[in-house]
């Protein structure tokens, strides 16, 4: 493990330099890996395992996804099987299930936990609040965690065209000694760039925060909140869309993702960078207190409760799905299935 300087501060990252593939093979040469679930991650994952030449199952329940783990290869009574087979067969039980699947089904999980096997999570949630969720792991198994900084989808395309996204990792119980390793070597086997050390409480709150916050709740409510101001003064939806979408996603982005905000800053019109130092700070000012209210409800296990609150209520898929109609349908979004037929790309 390495010591990298991030901002003047040190952290300990482990690069596929240093771990390389082979050696992760050897360390799970004689381990069986279950994959179970084949929802968000579960794909990605346990198909980049399988390409990096590891022992791996998937168990998944009958219905649609487990016909798409067929389609991808998985064959069953083979490579694939239902849930409790699965976890029977595993040393190492990959538990990449939704935090409500986890739930529900881990009774059946826990039952095949026995000594000296691995149960690992992709996400903190079912451990950091399993005085809620009830996922409380046997005390003689390790218990580990790597967590890609992305969709399973990405995992995948980026592990395709021979790149890697960054996972962070953490060990919970350390039973064998060799959770460590272990663990190493399943983020190097599905495809991570570079994994950096955390831990499942830090992991949970840091994500709940970010998906609630910049990743997917504060962007899309800055992103509508400016589109109706144009809106209201008479920009056209086109108009309105491209100023605060369109550019900010296709032009700048990709730019500021290469080489970070500070050479997006300096290589700008002079406008554009009076204009955002200047406001930079207000709106640093409005939000700031936002995210303090996200994050602490979120360390409380209040965002962690009503997740498990609102998944538990009768008929709360058919009002998720309404939320999501009415998000997709709104002017902004409709504008954009427009405006992304007219990219130079689709003509």
């Amino acid at each position: 493990m390495a010591k990298m300087n991030f901002g003047g501060v040190e952290e300990t990252v482990i690069t596929r330099e240093e771990f390389p593939l082979e050696k992760a093979r050897e360390v799970l040469k004689d381990e069986t890996i279950a994959v179970i679930g084949y929802g968000v991650q579960g794909p990605g994952q346990s198909m980049n395992l399988r390409d990096n030449g590891f022992n791996v199952i998937v168990g998944q329940r009958p219905g649609a996804t487990y016909d798409k783990a067929v389609a991808d290869g998985w064959i069953p009574g083979e490579t694939l099987f239902g849930i409790e087979e699965a976890c029977e067969k595993a040393t190492i039980v990959m538990c990449l299930l939704s935090d409500a699947a986890v739930m529900s089904v881990w009774p059946r999980i826990k039952q095949y936990l026995t000594a000296g096997k691995a149960l690992y999570f992709s996400h903190g949630f079912a451990i950091t609040w399993n005085d809620r969720t009830g996922v409380v792991p046997p005390a003689d198994i390790d218990v580990i965690m790597v967590a890609p900084k992305g969709s399973g989808t990405s995992l995948r395309t980026m592990f395709l065209e021979g790149r890697g996204l960054n996972s962070s990792f953490a060990i919970y119980q350390d039973v064998t000694g060799r959770a460590v390793d272990r663990t190493i070597a399943l983020g190097i086997g599905i495809g991570s760039g570079y994994l950096f050390e955390t831990t499942f409480q830090r992991e949970a709150t840091s994500d709940l925060t970010g998906e609630r916050g910049s990743l997917m709740g504060a962007i899309q409510g800055l992103l509508l909140a400016q589109y109706e101001v144009l809106r209201e003064n008479g920009h056209t939806p086109s108009e309105a869309f491209n100023e605060t979408v369109e550019e900010l996603t296709q032009s700048l982005m990709p730019l500021f993702a290469e080489r970070g905000m500070d050479w997006m800053y300096a290589n700008c019109s002079t406008t554009a960078q009076r204009g955002a130092l200047d406001w930079m700070g207000p709106f640093h000012d409005a939000i700031k207190p936002v995210v303090e209210r996200l994050y602490a409800s979120v360390k409380a296990g209040n965002e962690a409760q009503i997740s498990i609150d609102s998944n538990s209520q009768p008929g709360y898929r058919d009002k998720l799905n309404e939320e999501l109609r009415q998000l997709r349908e709104s002017e902004m979004w409709q504008t954009a299935k427009t405006v992304r037929q007219l990219r130079p790309e689709n003509n």
